[in-house]
C-alpha cells in the first residue's frame, strides 16, 4: 500500500506542476489541498489519513497537541531551513521525522522594493483611478534619489536591499541590536546610533529583523510616533515586529505617509479585518517568498526529502 502525502495551502494550485513528483508516485499518493485549513480540530481531522505533510512556510502551526493526533505521520517537510511553529521535541518524541527545503532571499528584496515604489509613486492609486476613468494625476511622488532609507536589519535580506537604495541614490542608513560599526560600513550603510535616530531621520523605513523576544513589538506606537510624517513604512519580515493596532491607528491618523505590509499576525488574513481597509496601507497577501524559482525549490526538495526518507536516509533534517 502506498504512503499517502498531502501538500497544505497549495492556494495557486501549482505545487504539483513545479516539481516532479512521478519519481515517488509508485509508493506515495499525493494529494495537494488549496483550502487553508484554519484551527486544531480542522487540521487533526484533515490529516488523520496522511503519513507525509508538505507545509508552506509557518503559516500551519504543529505543536505537540497536533502530533500527537496525527498517529499516521511519519514524516514532515517544511519548506525553508527555520519554523518556529513546529514542535520538534513533540515530533522526536512521536517517531516523525522533520525536514526542510532552501529558500532563496532574493524575493522577499524585490517584493521589498516593489512595495517602497509603489509607495513613493502612487502606483495603486493612480493606476486604478486611470483604470476607472478617474482624474488624471491625482498624488505627487516622493523621490528616491537623495533620501533616507532606514533599514532595521542588515542581514542576509536587509544587505541586499541596501545595495538596491544605494545604486537608487538614497542615503542609506541601518540599525539592530547587534550591528557593529564595521558591518554597516562594509555594505556602505551609515549606523544609526540608536533605533529612534533611525526611525526619526529616514523617509523610508524596512523591517529585516528575525522575530524573537528582542524584536517582538520593536515597533510600536512610540516608535512610530517618532517617524516624519511623511515617511514610508515596509514590512516583509514578520508581522509580530510591528504593533499591529499602533499600525492601524498611525495609518488612521495620518501620522505617517504610509505603509507597504506583505505580513500578518494572522494569515489569510480574514474577511473584514480592518487592515483590509486601512487607508494609505499598500497590503499583499504574504508574497515574500512566493515565485516561480522559490516554489521550484521548495516542491523540487520536498520530493528529494521524502525519497530520502524512504530510502532511510533523511535530508535536510531540522531543527
Amino acid at each position: 500500500m502506498r504512503l499517502r502525502c498531502v501538500v497544505l495551502d497549495d492556494f495557486q494550485g501549482v505545487a504539483t506542476g513545479m516539481a516532479d513528483w512521478s519519481v515517488i508516485e509508485d509508493r506515495v499518493e499525493v494529494v495537494a489541498l488549496r483550502e487553508h485549513l484554519d484551527g486544531e480540530d480542522a487540521l487533526a481531522a484533515a490529516l488523520a489519513g496522511f503519513d507525509i505533510v508538505v507545509t508552506l512556510r509557518e503559516r500551519v502551526p504543529f505543536p505537540g497537541s497536533l502530533i500527537a493526533r496525527l498517529p499516521r505521520l511519519k514524516l514532515l517537510v517544511a519548506s525553508g531551513m527555520r519554523n518556529s511553529v513546529i514542535d520538534y521535541d513533540a515530533a522526536q518524541a512521536h517517531g516523525v521525522t522533520v525536514c526542510g527545503t532552501a529558500s532563496s532571499g532574493t524575493p522577499p528584496v524585490e517584493l521589498t522594493w516593489a512595495l517602497l515604489l509603489g509607495l513613493a509613486r502612487g502606483i495603486v492609486e493612480e493606476s486604478t483611478a486611470l483604470r476607472a476613468g478617474g482624474p488624471w494625476q491625482s498624488t505627487v511622488g516622493a523621490d528616491l534619489h537623495g533620501s533616507r532609507l532606514g533599514l532595521l536589519g542588515l542581514g542576509r535580506i536587509g544587505s541586499r536591499v541596501a545595495r538596491v537604495g544605494l545604486a537608487f541614490g538614497m542615503r542609506v542608513s541601518a540599525w539592530s541590536q547587534n550591528l557593529t560599526k564595521e558591518r554597516a560600513e562594509a555594505e556602505g550603510v551609515e549606523p544609526a546610533a540608536s533605533k529612534e535616530e533611525l526611525l526619526a531621520q529616514s523617509d523610508f523605513v524596512s523591517v529585516h529583523l528575525a522575530l524573537g523576544d528582542r524584536t517582538r513589538g520593536l515597533v510600536g506606537a512610540a516608535e512610530l510616533a517618532v517617524m516624519k510624517p511623511t515617511a514610508f513604512l515596509i514590512n516583509t519580515s514578520r508581522a509580530a515586529i510591528v504593533d499591529q493596532e499602533a499600525l492601524l491607528a498611525a495609518l488612521h491618523e495620518g501620522r505617517i505617509a504610509g505603509a507597504g505590509v506583505d505580513v500578518f499576525d494572522v494569515e489569510p488574513l480574514p474577511a473584514g479585518h480592518p487592515l483590509r481597509t486601512a487607508p494609505r496601507l499598500l497590503a499583499t497577501p504574504h508574497l515574500g517568498y512566493v515565485s516561480r524559482a522559490n516554489y521550484t525549490t521548495y516542491y523540487g526538495q520536498a520530493v528529494e526529502d521524502i525519497q530520502a526518507y524512504l530510502a532511510g536516509s533523511p535530508v535536510r533534517r531540522l531543527p
